[in-house]
């Protein structure tokens, strides 16, 4: 019998790229009814990340609610193949022991933990998983310091 620890997790947010920014927030935000609670743009990169809650919970952000992430890569107008859809989001107590479970269960970690605090991995239908770790970043640590990534995410 394989007996498994269950490893706390909180769902944080589904991510969206987006083709026309200011079409989507007209859509989302004017006509849906979605509040902009947080956005980053990061020039080096060259995208923006806003995250946006139901209007009734203006103070997402801060509770920690579930948002919806849209994100905008300046230099890209078409995603092929579904690619609009980015990925599920999820912040864990131990990325690590999370990671280590996967891997034990024949999941694939497409990009391993190295920092301590950022993977994805793939469901069974193929849809990008990142799982964050809750908190500061964890201590590198081997395997997952030196492991590479294993197809796209």
């Amino acid at each position: 019998m394989l007996i498994t620890k269950r490893i706390k997790m909180r769902y944080l947010h589904t991510m969206v790229r987006v083709k026309n920014l200011e079409q989507s927030l007209h859509f989302y935000c004017d006509l849906l009814g979605l509040t902009q609670v947080d956005r980053h743009d990061n020039e080096q990169g060259k995208f923006s990340l806003i995250f946006l809650a139901a209007a009734d919970n203006p103070n997402a952000q801060q509770d920690k609610s579930p948002l919806l992430e849209l994100t905008y890569n300046w230099e890209s107008s078409d995603y092929e193949d579904g690619r609009n859809f980015g990925h599920l989001a999820y912040e864990v107590d131990d990325i690590y022991a999370l990671c280590q479970k996967l891997q034990d269960g024949g999941v694939t970690i497409n990009r391993p933990p190295r920092d301590g605090h950022m993977a994805f991995v793939r469901s069974p239908d193929n849809i990008s998983i990142e799982l964050l770790q809750k908190g500061a970043s964890l201590a590198a640590t081997e395997p997952w310091a030196s492991m590479q990534n294993s197809g796209i995410w």
